[in-house]
Formats: structure tokens, C-alpha cells, sequence
């Protein structure tokens, strides 16, 4: 367990008195956990660590104690989230269900009002709305229908936190809320935000630490947030409290709130940047809040802290930690305990782009050469993936599966879902298939159709400079080499081929020269890159080689984003 390390007072041990002062691994988890997913804790420190196999492990009741407590009788969880005191996961599946526990006193988690839920509780009602993602916050939670940007609310209400407009104190059913809603952040306090279709970012709920709202106790409306920066600029807002974090897409942080969360020398009525980052111009990865402390992990794995933090108030900002000692580890999450007391950090893989990028192309059908059910697909994928003739294939589904299964099979085909439900299993299983988590990846069947002649409907033309003129020989025309490629996958992967193909005359358009002024052996390691989300360093000299001639290659091929590539550099060199 290498990916989860922890600072600050039982991070992770969990023995008595026990306060860590370096960021060390979390040692107690059991052997069968290989990595964390994600990690999530409510105010009081308890704290729920999500396992890449996804079962659910928390805290016991008694924080001193070093063993953690397993949920059973749960399917695969994708994902855990925390409000003040309640807790949500759900689950794996094509149609995901959402199980609650802890208080429940206002509704917050969607069930029948009682103090507490000890174990986790199917919440039935999301039978009858369609949800994509959860967040919890204070005494409420808010969920979002991502497909059709619709918000639904339950819980307290006092402060319009479930952004709902009403005068009422709890909202005992999951009502719907706001339309247009492109994204949520919630945290520990009533105050939230949500992005709109406008391309705003409004506050909702109390008005502590929302920049531009009365200071009054409640805000039954959506406000509007006037910022130097636009909401689509923004990558995360963390929230505690009293205060907010800002974080931006370029790395900058703004913070607002009060002092003793922030560290500033009085309260902040409005987002404002620490002098000394915004000075050096530091850039961070990741931000946190805990319930009054502020956490930054910058670019370079320096972890700093301001607010309350061990039982002091720290400002300005303090450096915790670095990790130049654990060089092997590149941190990119940050995640801080409710107390205040303990900040976890994290390496993930927080995006697979390889998967993502082809689930969007089977989305959006560009470049699609056949169908299923009137499904655009493309027939080279669907081969090399089942195995089988496409129209053997196309066939069989058509006449044996419905549309929704459909669907669900070609998730797998083109993003490696996860294949946790018996009928896609079974159909995998019909067309000789066993064990796909096991025996097939799309990274590895992508891999077989790298530089394919056989299968490829497209050659890009690459100037070859390994031949060179010898002495006294005449000037001959430049060595041009041919990459066999495919067109799909080089459209979904990079915004420069995308544009290419979309503008060029599709009928006639087989070969295209490269333009790029790069070697033959840089190109054919992006060609690698985009197939596999790998590149093959065999040599200590390579690395050099990638340095100097990929950075501004990853800018002219618009691969996004350039801090993905770095870090797959990193961890190739290593193996």
C-alpha cells in the first residue's frame, strides 16, 4: 500500500497519543487491499477509505483502535461521499443503487426520518429519479442527473440548502431543485456551489464564507458570483465551515472565509490569493478542506497547511511536508479529516484517458464505419476486442440482446467498464470470453493494432532522418516513412488529428504527410502513446530523449493534458 500516505494526529495507525509528524504510509489495512481509491470523513474523524476493488472500509467508533470496519453485503462501490454526519456510496452497476447510513434526523440521506442509520440502507427512492452523482454537505445532500443537468435536494432546509427556494426547515422527500446544472461542490457547511449552463457559478444555502452574499443566516436563492476568473477556469472548490477554497485549472488557489480556517490576518469578504504564492507563482495540484483548515498540495509535493491544524491556528501558510525522501511517489489528491488533525495524500490514477477518450468517441459516433441497432461503432474495435467477425457480432446481439444490453457491452468494448452484472458476462461468455477482467484490457487490444497494415485505414508519412548522406554522395530527396494507423482512434485521442480529418476530404483523404519537424522515433513513441496510454523507455537515454523532444510535441498534437503524459514519463522510466 504505497498510494495512501497520511500527517497529523493518528493519521492512519490509529494507536493512542499517536501524532505523525512525517507523511508515512497507512499501515492498517488488511492484506487484501492493494490500493485506496478514494478517501472521504465527515467533521468528527470518521473517516471511510475506498478500495480499488471497491469494498468500503471506516473507522471504528473508537479511533484508537488500529482495526477498520468492513461493509459487507455490499456490491462493488465506485464511489463514497461525507456530509457533516452521513454518508453515502454507490454502487458499481449499470444502473448504480445508493445506500445511506449515519444521521438521518432531517432526511438527509433520502430515507425515513430517524436519528441514525448504523449500517448502510438501500435508499429506494432513486429507483424513481436517475442520478449520476452525490453530494452530500451539512444536514442536507443534493444529487445531480448529470445526462439531463437536472439537481434534486433533500434535507434540511433552512438556509436553502438543498437549493431549493422554500421557507421550509426539512424537506422529507428528494425533490427536484434546479435545472442546468453542469456541476456541484459541497462540503462540511450549509454553503455549497453549482454551476450553470450560463456559464455562471452561483452560492447557495448559508451565507458564511460565500463571497458577494448578505450576511444573513439564510439564502433561499441561488446567487450569482461575480469573479475574476469564469467558472469554466475552475477545477475544484473545496469547502469547511467557514471557509472556501478555490482551485483553478492553471494551479492557482483563492481562498475566502474566516481567520482561524484560512490563516489570513483578518476575515476575507471575498476570494483572495496568499502573498506568497501568488508571488513565487506556486502552482498546486490539489486543495482541502478540513472543518476549519486549509490544506495546498503544490506541483512539486509540498504539502502546506494553514487554519487550524493540530490545535493551533497556523498563518500564513506552513510547509508540512515534501517527499523528497519517497522520490517514487508523485501525489497528485489531497484529502483532510473533518478534526483537522490529519491530512491524507494520495497518488490515483484519477482519470483513465485512453478509456475515457473512446467512451466519448462511442458517445458522440465520429468516425464510425458500422452500426449495431443503429448504434454508430467502428467495426476494427468491436473485432479486435470480441474476437469474432463484426458481423458475427453484429448478428448475434441484434437478434439475442436488447438495446440497453447492447449498450452496456459496448462500455466494456470501448472503456473497460468494470463488469460487475451477470448479462454482459454471460454475453462475453456466449462469444468465448471467461474472465475479462482478468484476461482482456482495451489497453492490451489496442496494443495489437499498433502499426497494423492489415487492419489500418490510413498511413501517415513521416520524414525518416536516421539516413544520412555520406561524403561526396549527391543530395537525394528525404526518406519519408509510412505508419499504418487508424483514424478513430488518432481522432479521439488528439485535437490536431481531430480537426485533420473533420476539415479534409474524408473519400479521398488515405495519406496525410506529418508536419511536426519530429524524428521518426518521436512520432512512432506518440503513435505508442496514443494506443496504449504507454510509452516503451528501454534506456537511460531515452528518458533524455523523451524530455527534449516530447513536451512541446504533447502542445503541437493538443493531447490533453500535458501533466498526464509527464507523469506516465515518470513511471515507465521506473519500470
Amino acid at each position: 500500500m504505497t498510494n495512501l500516505l497520511g500527517i497529523g494526529a493518528n493519521s492512519g495507525h490509529w494507536k493512542k497519543n499517536s501524532t505523525h509528524d512525517k507523511l508515512e504510509p497507512v499501515t492498517v489495512f488488511p492484506e487484501e487491499v492493494k490500493t485506496i481509491n478514494q478517501v472521504v470523513s465527515d467533521y468528527r474523524t470518521n473517516i471511510l477509505f475506498l478500495s480499488d476493488e471497491g469494498k468500503i472500509y471506516e473507522t471504528n467508533n473508537d479511533r484508537y483502535k488500529e482495526k477498520l470496519k468492513a461493509h459487507e453485503n455490499l456490491p462493488p462501490i465506485k464511489s463514497v461521499h461525507t456530509g457533516y454526519h452521513h454518508f453515502f456510496a454507490m454502487s458499481d452497476e449499470p444502473d448504480p443503487k445508493v445506500y445511506g447510513w449515519g444521521f438521518n434526523n432531517y432526511c438527509q440521506l433520502g430515507l425515513p426520518v430517524k436519528k441514525t442509520y448504523d449500517k448502510p440502507t438501500l435508499v429506494n427512492k432513486f429507483k424513481e429519479i436517475k442520478i449520476h452523482e452525490i453530494h452530500p454537505m451539512g444536514y442536507a445532500s443534493v444529487f445531480l442527473d448529470t445526462e439531463n443537468h437536472i439537481l434534486y435536494g433533500c434535507g434540511n432546509n433552512s438556509s436553502g440548502q438543498t437549493a431549493i427556494n422554500k421557507n421550509t426547515t426539512v424537506v422529507e422527500t428528494i425533490t427536484k431543485s434546479q435545472e442546468d446544472v453542469i456541476r456541484v461542490f459541497t462540503g462540511f457547511s450549509a454553503h455549497s456551489y453549482l454551476e450553470k449552463s450560463d456559464g455562471h457559478l452561483y452560492a447557495f444555502g448559508s451565507s458564511l464564507a460565500t463571497e458577494n452574499i448578505k450576511s444573513s443566516n439564510s439564502n433561499n436563492t441561488l446567487s450569482k458570483m461575480e469573479l475574476e476568473f469564469s467558472a469554466n477556469e475552475i477545477k475544484k472548490i473545496a469547502i469547511g465551515v467557514s471557509h472556501t477554497i478555490i482551485l483553478l485549472n492553471d494551479g492557482r488557489a483563492y481562498v475566502v472565509g474566516v481567520t482561524n480556517s484560512t490563516g489570513f490576518a483578518s476575515r476575507l469578504n471575498k476570494f483572495e490569493q496568499y502573498p506568497q504564492f501568488k508571488n513565487n507563482n506556486t502552482i498546486f495540484k490539489d486543495v482541502a478542506c478540513g472543518y476549519s483548515s486549509s490544506g495546498f498540495l503544490a506541483e512539486n509535493n509540498e504539502i502546506w497547511v494553514a487554519g487550524r491544524f493540530k490545535s493551533n491556528t497556523i498563518s500564513p501558510p506552513a510547509k508540512l511536508t515534501n517527499l523528497e525522501q519517497n522520490s517514487n511517489i508523485s501525489l497528485n489528491t489531497l484529502v483532510a479529516s473533518g478534526s483537522n488533525q490529519v491530512f491524507f495524500a494520495l497518488e490515483l490514477d484519477l482519470i483513465n484517458y485512453l478509456n475515457q477518450d473512446l467512451l466519448n468517441l462511442l458517445e458522440n459516433g465520429s468516425f464510425a464505419d458500422c452500426q449495431i441497432q443503429s448504434i454508430p461503432v467502428h467495426k476494427v474495435l468491436i473485432q479486435i476486442r470480441i474476437g469474432k467477425p463484426f458481423d458475427e457480432v453484429k448478428k448475434y446481439l441484434e437478434e439475442n440482446c436488447t438495446l440497453k444490453e447492447i449498450k452496456d457491452l459496448l462500455k466494456w468494448i470501448y472503456g473497460d467498464r468494470r463488469i460487475n452484472f451477470k448479462r454482459t458476462n454471460e454475453i462475453l461468455n456466449n462469444f468465448g470470453i471467461e474472465n475479462p477482467k482478468e484476461t482482456k484490457t482495451l489497453k492490451s487490444d489496442l496494443k495489437k493494432l499498433l502499426f497494423d497494415e492489415n487492419t489500418s485505414d490510413f498511413t501517415l508519412m513521416v520524414q525518416n532522418d536516421e539516413y544520412e548522406e555520406e561524403e561526396g554522395e549527391e543530395e537525394e530527396e528525404e526518406e519519408e516513412e509510412e505508419l499504418p494507423v487508424h483514424k478513430f482512434i488518432l481522432a479521439a485521442r488528439s485535437g490536431l488529428f481531430l480537426n485533420m480529418f473533420q476539415n479534409l476530404d474524408q473519400k479521398n483523404l488515405k495519406k496525410v504527410k506529418d508536419y511536426s519537424n519530429k524524428s521518426l522515433e518521436t512520432i512512432e513513441l506518440l503513435i505508442s502513446f496514443l494506443y496504449t496510454d504507454e510509452i516503451p523507455i528501454t534506456a537511460d537515454h531515452d528518458q533524455e530523449f523523451i524530455k527534449e523532444e516530447f513536451e512541446d510535441i504533447v502542445e503541437y498534437y493538443q493531447l490533453n493534458p500535458k501533466i498526464h503524459l509527464l507523469k506516465i514519463f515518470e513511471k515507465c522510466a521506473k519500470n
